[in-house]
């Protein structure tokens, strides 16, 4: 496997980043075990998680994920194999300050975190979106602190729009705080425009590195989803009506899969190598509800679009007419 060198970090990430948000969920303990496993195995040696998952879940609660995981770790003895990556910013419980990006929030989640991962450091923390009530003047300050005491090692930023980039760069530089060293957005074939209009500029300017989150458009990038036809029984099938279903995403839909039947591949390898291609980006999270998937994603890696390839899928799925842009 080629490991590519995480932004200006002085480390090295598999291409290939693993999601952990459907452990605990959609995958129960001993699935999630073999699909870390696996992962391993394949060479993937970034694992990304987040404290709140997977709260949202009937079965489930804010941090069983984190569990699963520092059990894993325990149990394989692996952490030194890794870099673990995991976020904070969510509602952990209905304590009015369990959430944000205070101080004492942030203070609470890293021991939170640390505890529940059953691990000393954490090589990538992340802030899972921004703080409107929080100064980003306290936030930075705090997690320079994390980086400082060696419990921290890099810190990245999720779903932050370019502007608030830049300005955490202007106080870190401003105030000798750590920086963000890395982004998390959502970016994949059908959602192009939200990092290529603006964010990617930052990102290259100032040589971050990039694990974008939803490579597959949550699941609308397979054969699961069909125009003029019922919906999958999925948890996120709703979600990916209301989001992809349009003409224009549809076409794009048709052209992953017709590149796929004429490779013999699956379209997730297809929409996955595309993003692959991009130079810009580290490594795409990729989940995983049971081993067979994460090794049919993995085997992008041996997909190989050529010139010709990649024009007909930058073309079908280019987004600058909307922004009425000039190419």
């Amino acid at each position: 496997m080629d490991y590519r060198k995480l932004g200006s970090t002085g480390i090295k990430i598999s291409p290939f980043v693993l999601g952990t948000m459907q452990m605990g969920w959609r995958v129960d303990e001993e699935e999630s075990f073999k699909i870390m496993d696996k992962a391993l195995e394949l060479g993937i040696n970034c694992f990304d998680t987040a404290d709140i998952y997977s709260r949202w879940a009937e079965n489930s609660y804010a941090g069983k994920t984190e569990e699963i995981i520092g059990r894993w770790l325990k149990d394989r003895g692996t952490r030194e194999d890794l870099i673990l990556a995991t976020k904070a910013r969510g509602q952990m419980s209905t304590d009015v300050n369990d959430q944000g990006l205070s101080r004492r929030h942030l203070r609470q989640a890293l021991a939170g975190s640390l505890k529940r991962l059953k691990t000393k450091w954490i090589d990538l923390y992340q802030i899972h979106s921004f703080d409107s009530e929080t100064t980003i003047e306290e936030t930075l300050q705090t997690l320079t602190n994390f980086v400082d005491q060696g419990k921290v090692n890099y810190i990245g930023a999720s779903n932050i729009h370019p502007w608030m980039l830049l300005e955490s760069f202007w106080v870190s530089d401003k105030r000798g705080y750590a920086k963000f060293e890395t982004v998390q957005p959502p970016y994949s074939i059908v959602r192009r425009s939200l990092v290529e209009y603006q964010m990617q500029h930052v990102i290259e300017k100032y040589n971050m590195g990039v694990i974008p989150y939803s490579p597959l458009a949550g699941g609308f990038l397979t054969d699961r989803y069909a125009k003029d036809e019922p919906l999958p029984d999925t948890p996120r099938s709703e979600g990916a009506q209301k989001r992809y279903f349009t003409e224009k995403r549809w076409k794009i839909h048709a052209t992953v899969k017709d590149i796929a039947e004429a490779k013999e591949a699956t379209m997730p390898q297809i929409a996955l190598a595309w993003i692959l291609s991009k130079k810009f980006i580290s490594g795409p999270i990729i989940g995983a509800n049971s081993v067979e998937q994460l090794v049919e994603n993995v085997g992008a890696l041996e997909i190989n679009l050529d010139k010709d390839d990649l024009a007909w899928l930058d073309e079908v799925s280019d987004w600058k007419e909307e922004y009425e842009l000039i190419k």
